[in-house]
């Protein structure tokens, strides 16, 4: 709990360094979180709150049939779900989760809240052996174009995200195509941001510069990229807390420097 609080003085420190409040948004679920999500909440900020149990390859929901309960508890901006997808993965994982998704869509959207889908499309044995176990050759020459059918086929299922959160891709083209689909048939209004996956600094800077100019997409969201290293040194008794929140806060406005330079 104390930790999530560490981050969150960071992005204070964000916001009292100039940051508009009403772009930046804040990610905190409501086991360690509750009091950051209503200090959020309180200064004006975008919150979005997970429904999904972490750690699980196959989604459900933390709160099970009571999901609903938790989020109007605390009206959070978006709620988000993290999903592992892959389109040529477990078949019966795949619809099982959908039908748990599409619950969770409609539910929202029926009460005029937002959807923020998180997707990952982790590799499977065969899609690695076709690039010699090159996870950077996978992340490059096949996940995009699966992500696009994994976006496609959600939405087949009515699944409806507002925003997509997409894994980094460092080709703007391949950043059009996904943001195109995430917004076919008259999903105008759809977004795209950028997840940082926890990948260094250089890595995160070329998905955001592949992104920013792209239509569709409009902005990241990004945690261990940001606090990770910071937050260890804390935990660890290597630096203070005030150097803590200060580094995260560092950390964050650099990547909103970066984003914005396009």
């Amino acid at each position: 709990i104390d930790a999530k609080r560490v981050i969150f003085e960071g992005m204070q420190l964000a916001l009292a360094d100039g940051l508009d409040a009403s772009a930046a948004g804040v990610l905190v679920d409501e086991q360690f979180g509750t009091q950051v999500a209503r200090d959020a909440t309180g200064a004006g900020m975008v919150l979005a709150m997970p429904a999904e149990k972490s750690g699980q390859n196959d989604f459900d929901f933390e709160y099970g049939s009571e999901f609903g309960a938790h989020i109007e508890a605390f009206d959070p901006t978006f709620t988000k779900v993290l999903v592992r997808y892959n389109p040529h993965g477990d078949g019966a994982m795949n619809a099982r989760q959908a039908g748990k998704l599409k619950e969770l869509s409609d539910w929202l959207h029926h009460h005029g809240r937002r959807f923020l889908f998180e997707l990952l499309v982790p590799a499977e044995a065969h899609q690695l052996e076709a690039v010699d176990g090159d996870e950077g050759r996978y992340d490059r020459e096949l996940r995009p174009d699966l992500m696009k059918v994994a976006i496609a086929e959600l939405q087949e299922t009515g699944i409806e995200a507002d925003v997509w959160k997409i894994e980094g891709i460092d080709d703007p083209a391949k950043c059009a195509e996904i943001a195109e689909q995430c917004r076919v048939g008259g999903r105008d209004g759809v977004g795209c941001v950028v997840l940082g996956r926890g990948a260094d600094d250089d890595a995160v800077d070329a998905w955001l510069r592949a992104a920013r100019d792209v239509p569709g997409y409009q902005g990241f969201a990004i945690g261990r990229s940001i606090w990770w290293a910071p937050l260890m040194s804390f935990v660890n008794g290597q630096i203070p807390r005030e150097e803590a929140a200060t580094q995260i806060a560092n950390n964050y406005l650099r990547f909103v420097s970066v984003y914005e330079e396009g």
